[in-house]
């Protein structure tokens, strides 16, 4: 075996170390609509438009995946922009991948927190399921804060916590230092549609 080929094995195997498969959803089916919601990870920067992981996830779950991923938005403006997508599309589902201009910009984790719990309640309030996908701090070594993992249990909803992290610590699915490559979002698509088939209720 390959030096390659066992580093490639040993991401994929890692894609959903930390993913919460305790946490239940309902059932989606063709009729069902997903809204994507978040920053230029959902919008899928870096890659082509048809790359990005909304539109890969909509091919492996068989519906509508709406990507509602806005590049340079913080949560701040994320919770302000979100109720009005929620009104319109009414999902079943919202993928909430929420926080990283925070962090960049060195905002208060208490005010990131805050503004990913009032989303959750949002679109809960609203009959949407929401998984949450956690996203690094930015630095040498990439780690998810804890407060995703902390805000997930609080409100038992699926969670997928090194995802990002480990797609972005690896050269070769990165377009550059904060964004996948069209490879990048592919891995992160499996890992979500992985957890959304692990727990959807029988």
């Amino acid at each position: 075996m390959s030096f390659k080929y066992l580093i490639v094995v040993l991401i994929l195997g890692s894609l959903c170390i930390g993913c919460s498969s305790r946490a239940k959803i309902s059932k989606l089916d063709s009729s069902s609509v997903v809204i994507a919601f978040g920053d230029s990870l959902t919008h899928g920067s870096g890659a082509d438009i048809g790359e990005s992981y909304p539109a890969l996830l909509s091919q492996s779950i068989g519906c509508r995946v709406v990507n509602a991923g806005v590049p340079g938005e913080d949560s701040t403006d994320g919770l302000s922009r979100l109720e009005k997508i929620l009104k319109k599309e009414r999902p079943d589902l919202v993928i909430l991948c929420h926080g990283g201009n925070d962090m960049l910009r060195q905002q208060d984790q208490d005010i990131t927190s805050a503004n990913l719990r009032a989303m959750i309640s949002l679109a809960r309030d609203t009959g949407s399921d929401v998984i949450l996908i956690g996203v690094p701090k930015p630095g040498l070594r990439l780690k998810t804060p804890d407060f995703y993992e902390d805000i997930a249990k609080e409100y038992d909803i699926p969670f997928i916590r090194d995802t990002i992290a480990d797609v972005l610590s690896t050269p070769s699915l990165k377009s550059d230092r904060i964004h996948p490559n069209a490879e990048g979002y592919k891995r992160v698509a499996e890992s979500i549609a992985e957890l959304i088939e692990n727990s959807q209720r029988n």
